[in-house]
């Protein structure tokens, strides 16, 4: 098993407008990017665990395979530049991807 944190060239997140939160998994090889991909781990279940959201607000889970990548899009729970925000652009929100095992 290995970290996806190990696996993927860039992992990020940012906003995705004022009400929403994007991540991307990028990799440099199509090999690793298929590996992730057809382990089936990154799913709306897991999404909703990692981040204790609902199904409904997973808004998409996109595998790209021309571009070997993952884009994750959620609802944020509280808008971007609204008091109480502790990451306003959102780039810090992709770190409970960082552990998911990946068989």
């Amino acid at each position: 098993m290995e970290k996806l944190f190990d696996m993927a060239k860039v992992l990020r997140s940012k906003n995705s407008g004022p009400f929403e939160l994007t991540m991307d998994i990028l990799f440099d090889s199509s090999e690793k990017y298929l590996r992730v991909k057809n382990s089936n781990k990154i799913t709306t279940e897991l999404i909703c665990d990692l981040y204790n959201i609902t199904e409904r607000d997973v808004r998409h889970i996109v595998f790209f395979d021309p571009a070997m990548g993952i884009k994750i899009t959620i609802l944020r729970g509280v808008s971007s530049g609204t008091v109480g925000e502790r990451d306003v652009y959102g780039a810090q929100q992709h770190a409970p991807l960082m552990n998911i095992l990946i068989d």
